[in-house]
């Protein structure tokens, strides 16, 4: 891709962890004690004579990811042997997949239209986690933990076809949304990380690889500085080499790890402790049969059959959850006013609060309820944010709440008109601001009167009261 109109080319290597209870060839959990060394047993930790045994479950999860990415799927599943010397894979070598990746040529729509394809969509077990006890490049020993050995990985790489930090960043959103549709992947749980390999044109498109990136959000971030630290480079004269970098979130910068290797490097060999395992007909259909609608689906449904807009169909459709929640929701309510109170209060509630929708006990029953007074007027927007703040602490009935705090609408005109004379006489300074066109002056009056009607009249109401009355 050396037509990049941004003169920036990106490929991503994106290891996703699966969320299984046991790891990838033994019965070792993949959750439970974070003691170190207490989850392994001879598999995990490379004993001689111990034999894999291949994880059912991960395969049905990688092969719902490769259909969800368009996929060719392998007719075979084959395990490689990824050789190489490090401490944290203590068998001397990774169980990988090589030649024949399990998915291949699919893609992945960005929300700006713009698909990005995925060269290969491999399994692989994770390495254990390597502690570096003063920080990667000051430690003078590191201590090994292989809990995490053993893990199901999936390897998504794509195209270089990513053109900008921000892309990368938004290619790495689309994807953990899939996932969460998906069912394979928990975001609070499970680890995302990703290697990335990024070239500018200044240097003629010399391929600097940047491994480990831990977490979506520090993708952009990582990304960002590697571009500028490749540009300033070239401009101060120097001549980039392909080469190894590792990110260092703590002080945002990329160092040296090695002169880039190839794949050869590593002697990839069959796994002679491991069969194939065929992809039958049977498997992909049922595999098939259990596939979920995704967000791009749910996004096309919203807009055409709920005729609610474009963007806001994206946002809610980027977490199952709150999608499944708007779809009920909208059977009884207006779907316009539902995706207006799903995506901008419901949304604002929860992040104040710092809570996941899964995390509430509030449902779809008490939404319906609290917009049912709203569309009927019963009570206004204010009100019905006040009661939402409180429904996400702990649920109630709304109508019993709204019954015994009087916090029906004033529907009643002369007793709006009566609080609207009340708060012009007891800001006279106000009332000259506004007439002198200071349009916060006359704000300040209907806060006056939302006060005095304790947020029972609507505020579009009594700002037409008050032009009348101050003409």
């Amino acid at each position: 891709m050396k037509n990049s109109k941004s003169g920036v080319i990106i490929g991503l290597e994106s290891h996703i962890e699966l969320n299984t209870n046991t790891k990838l060839f033994c019965g070792c959990s993949t959750k439970g004690s974070e003691e170190p060394n207490t989850r392994t047993c001879e598999c995990c930790l490379g004993h001689p004579g111990s034999k894999p045994i291949l994880n059912k479950k991960a395969v049905e999860f990688a092969l719902k990811l490769c259909l969800a990415l368009n996929c060719k799927i392998s007719k075979e599943l084959i395990f490689s042997r990824k050789s190489y010397f490090y401490p944290d894979m203590a068998k001397n070598y990774q169980i990988s997949q090589y030649d024949i990746p399990l998915g291949s040529k699919g893609s992945l729509k960005l929300r700006s239209g713009k698909e990005i394809g995925i060269t290969r969509v491999h399994m692989e077990e994770d390495p254990a986690a390597l502690v570096h006890p003063a920080g990667m490049q000051e430690s003078a020993y590191v201590l090994v933990d292989y809990n995490r050995s053993g893990n199901p990985l999936l390897e998504i790489v794509t195209e270089p076809e990513l053109e900008s930090a921000a892309e990368a960043r938004e290619f790495m959103k689309q994807l953990i949304t899939i996932l969460g549709y998906l069912g394979i992947f928990d975001i609070n749980q499970n680890i995302i990380k990703a290697d990335a390999n990024v070239s500018v044109k200044e240097s003629g498109f010399v391929k600097q690889e940047v491994k480990n990136i831990t977490g979506f959000k520090e993708i952009e971030r990582a990304l960002q500085y590697e571009i500028l630290r490749q540009k300033t480079e070239i401009s101060a004269g120097k001549k980039l080499d392909q080469e190894t970098r590792a990110w260092d979130s703590e002080k945002g910068i990329t160092f040296l790890l090695r002169k880039k290797e190839t794949e050869e490097d590593y002697g990839y060999i069959l796994d002679s402790d491991l069969v194939k395992t065929e992809i039958t007909t049977k498997i992909l259909d049922k595999i098939k049969k259990e596939m979920p609608e995704l967000a791009h689906d749910k996004i096309k449904k919203f807009v055409s059959k709920h005729k609610i807009k474009q963007e806001d169909a994206e946002i809610i459709a980027a977490e199952k959850q709150l999608a499944e929640m708007f779809e009920k929701v909208s059977e009884e309510i207006d779907p316009i006013l539902a995706a207006k109170w799903l995506r901008r209060e419901l949304v604002r509630v929860l992040n104040y609060n710092k809570k996941e929708l899964h995390e509430i006990e509030m449902d779809e029953k008490h939404m319906i309820k609290l917009l049912r007074l709203v569309e009927s007027k019963k009570i206004t927007d204010n009100v019905a944010s006040k009661i939402l703040e409180k429904l996400i602490e702990k649920p109630f009935d709304v109508d019993e709440y709204v019954k015994k705090g009087d916090l029906e609408a004033v529907s009643d005109t002369k007793e709006i008109e009566k609080y609207c004379k009340e708060a012009i006489n007891e800001n006279l300074q106000a009332v000259e601001d506004y007439k002198k066109g200071e349009e916060k002056a006359l704000n300040f009056i209907v806060g006056v009167v939302m006060r005095k009607s304790k947020g029972k009249a609507s505020p579009k109401e009594v700002n037409e009261i008050i032009k009348k009355l101050v003409k």
